[in-house]
This record gives structure tokens, C-alpha cells and sequence, in this order.
């Protein structure tokens, strides 16, 4: 997803409307053209999007007005990712875009940064001293972008008074899994009118069942990935994903690609079985997706729930889905500075990734602007 810079400045006049956008949910005028330099120092060639070098690109001598932009000017980090969903929808809304759940860890030193302790991330690929942030991703046919974001709480933190009074957490902020946290962002976009048909994201969040329940509950459609060990139901029966596997005959199998990647087309053999549920509707699609590596013929499984006329093609564009919140992050943190922060507040935290998202969905437009239209699920 790489922009030519001079495509971005040809491009410029868009700020100018971001401005007038923003306006609204700043009290004081000083604060929100500071915000609108942040993001212009976010999309800048500034090699650390850290306060420090976002006032010298914005002529300020010190950091004290960005980091009071983060800290005490009075602004709604929550409004200005609500007006960011309205300008989402007016130049990327897409009747069959995928909404992707997906987090990512940003790693840190000391003990101090909100949420922040030693637990996995991907990023690091370890376990690692880190924050994590789960972030809900919108995909259309004009690009993709990140939408929404809530920073992980880890439990000994949600029930630590000292620690959250130091990293100023709001006192109505409890303990929540990642799939609950996925689920108030999808809450969020359906509320705010984010148009989309499926829900795509990795084993953390289609193994959790309650999201599930809720999603079919509220004919939510979805392909999730879920673990090989993951028991599901087909009538009365319950048996793990990859015992359901082995049962697929060999002329069941497609070899299909799920998208472009970086050497070409993802191809894989794909299967799918469906899971009969007692008591379904007709009009309802409930089965197993299993996925097969060309090299070495390793299974990924994924759970279905979609119309009952769903082709095979389509549940593997909405599965391949989940690398474009994996190119999100990349750009945001390459780019935008998503990762370089230095904050140690929950306001803080959420103020800086609030205008983050907003400067890489200016990105995606302005790239949607000059490039044809991608390629949409039904081809």
C-alpha cells in the first residue's frame, strides 16, 4: 500500500476538509489546529512520530502544546472517532465490506503505561513486555482502513486502584475479554452505520462462542478462524474442527485464491462442510471452512455462518480479509506512527491512535482517489 508523497500533497485541499470536519468536537480553536498538525505531522516524512519532532514540524518550539493535545485540552476522543466513521462512509462505504477484527502489541519499558505487562504479542512474536490494542478494520472495495480501537486491560490491572489512578483509567472501565472488546466496536459501527456483510477475524475471537451466539443472534454474517481443537455442533452431535476434517472426501476440495499478496495470488485448496443445525432455517448457511497450504499441506479452520446461497468463492475472499487489518498495521506504524507514542495515560493513548486512524484514512482516500477500484467479494 505504498503512496507516493506527491500524490499526498496533490491532495493536500483534503486536510483543509478534515479541518472543517474536526471543528465541531474541539472547544478551543488552539486545540484543534494543533489536532490538524499532529495528523499533518503523522503524514509528514518525520522519521518519530513522537511529540518532540511533531513540534518542531509544526514550528513549535517545544512539546508542551502537543502533549497537552493529549493529555488536558479538552476533546473527545470518541466523537472524533465517530466523525472519522462518517467520512468512512462517505467515501468507502460498501455494501459487501468485511469487518475485521484483529490487535497488535506495542512494545514498552518500565511498568507504567496503562494496561501495559508481560503477554503475548504477535508482534513480537514472544511474550514481551507490551500494551495491546484491539482494533476493529473496515475493508471495500476503495481500501481498508482501521475504524475503531480499544486498549486491552489486563485483569491485574482493572482491580489495581494505584495503578489506575497513576495511568488515570476511568473508574467505569472494568475487565474485558478481546472478543467483548471486538464486540462493543461492531456494536459501534452498526450504530453508526458502517455498512458491511461479513465479520472476518483470527482464532482469538471466532473461538470465543459468545461472540458467536451474538452475532448470529443479530444475522451478523461471518467467517472467524477458529482452533483445530474447536468443538463444534452439527444437530446433536459436537466434534473438534479437524475430526470434522478428515471426514471431507478428496473431490471436495478447491484450489482457489483468497487475494493478491505481496508474490501474487494466495492460492489454497479450500473445503467446506456444512454443520446442520437442528431446528435451522432454510435461508441460513452454518459450516466448517478448512483451508489446506499448498507446501505443506498444513489445515486452518474456520467457522461460517451466511446465507444459505453463499458461494464457496466468496467465504474465501471474506477469509482472506484478515491479512488487510495485518496491512493496516503495517502502514500505520510505518507510516503514521501508530506504534511511537509517548504516552503513559488510557486518554493519552486513546487520543494519539484516535488521530492516527484518522491520518491513515486520509491516506486510503487519497490512494482510492488515484488507483481503480479494487476488486469487490462477488468479483
Amino acid at each position: 500500500m505504498e503512496i507516493e508523497r506527491e500524490t499526498v500533497e496533490e491532495w493536500g485541499g483534503e486536510l483543509r476538509v478534515l479541518h472543517s470536519r474536526l471543528r465541531p468536537y474541539f472547544v478551543r480553536s488552539e486545540a484543534r489546529d494543533r489536532a490538524i498538525r499532529y495528523i499533518q505531522g503523522l503524514l509528514s516524512e518525520v522519521k518519530r512520530k513522537n511529540g518532540w519532532q511533531l513540534a518542531e514540524q509544526a514550528g513549535e518550539s517545544t512539546p508542551d502544546g502537543m502533549q497537552r493535545l493529549l493529555s488536558s485540552a479538552t476533546w473527545s476522543a470518541e466523537s472524533v472517532r465517530d466523525e472519522l466513521h462518517e467520512y468512512i462512509i462517505e467515501y468507502m462505504a460498501d455494501a459487501d465490506g468485511v469487518l475485521v477484527v484483529d490487535e497488535t502489541g506495542f512494545l514498552k519499558q518500565g511498568v507504567h503505561s496503562a494496561g501495559v505487562k508481560r503477554q503475548y504479542s504477535g508482534t513480537a512474536g514472544r511474550v514481551a513486555n507490551c500494551q495491546i490494542g484491539v482494533f476493529l478494520a473496515y475493508a471495500s472495495q476503495s481500501g481498508h482502513v482501521l475504524v475503531d480501537r480499544e486498549l486491552y486491560l489486563p485483569k491485574e490491572w482493572a482491580g489495581d486502584s494505584l495503578r489506575r489512578e497513576d495511568a488515570q483509567i476511568p473508574s467505569e472501565i472494568t475487565f474485558a475479554t478481546k472478543p467483548v472488546l471486538a464486540k462493543h466496536m461492531i456494536q459501534r459501527a452498526v450504530a453508526n452505520h458502517i455498512p458491511f456483510k461479513f465479520v472476518t477475524g483470527d482464532s482469538i475471537y471466532g473461538g470465543d462462542r459468545s461472540l458467536r451466539l451474538w452475532l448470529e443472534e443479530n444475522r451478523y454474517w461471518f467467517v472467524l478462524a477458529v482452533s483445530k481443537a474447536e468443538p463444534l455442533w452439527s444437530r446433536f452431535e459436537q466434534r473438534r474442527a479437524d475430526e470434522r476434517a478428515a471426514s471431507l472426501p478428496v473431490e471436495a476440495w478447491q484450489r482457489l485464491s483468497c487475494g493478491d499478496g505481496a508474490k501474487g495470488p494466495r492460492e489454497y485448496d479450500w473445503a467446506l462442510l456444512e454443520l446442520p443445525r437442528f431446528m435451522q432455517d432454510d435461508d441460513v448457511l452454518h459450516a466448517l471452512l478448512v483451508r489446506r497450504n499448498l507446501t505443506n499441506g498444513e489445515l486452518a479452520y474456520f467457522v461460517v455462518f451466511a446465507p444459505a446461497d453463499t458461494l464457496l468463492q466468496t467465504l474465501v475472499d471474506v477469509a482472506g480479509q484478515r491479512w488487510k487489518v495485518e496491512e493496516c498495521f503495517e502502514l500505520a506504524k510505518d507510516e503514521v506512527g501508530l506504534d511511537q507514542y509517548e504516552v503513559r495515560h488510557w486518554m493519552g493513548w486513546y487520543r494519539h491512535i484516535t488521530l492516527v486512524m484518522w491520518a491513515l484514512a486520509y491516506l486510503t482516500v487519497t490512494r482510492a482517489q488515484a488507483q481503480p477500484p479494487q476488486k469487490t467479494l462477488n468479483g
